[in-house]
């Protein structure tokens, strides 16, 4: 599982955003968003490179969590 915080994202059309860049890189991937925690956990055969691409694409600054 890859997990990101993304602490720009800031209402619903943002984890929408998200959700559907995040789709788009990693298809097949469960996506799931919390925006109060502003986590983004992507699990599936993703790259973690291409999904905090996908997410830098969308306008926003993901972080790899550790």
């Amino acid at each position: 599982m890859l997990e990101f915080n993304v602490n720009d994202m800031t209402c619903n059309h943002c984890v929408g955003a998200v959700t559907k860049a995040v789709k788009e890189a990693a298809p097949g991937s469960t996506v799931e968003v919390d925006l109060d925690s502003h986590r983004v956990r992507v699990d599936g055969a993703a790259s973690a490179e291409a999904v905090a691409e996908a997410i830098r694409e969308a306008g926003y600054t993901p972080v790899a969590c550790s």
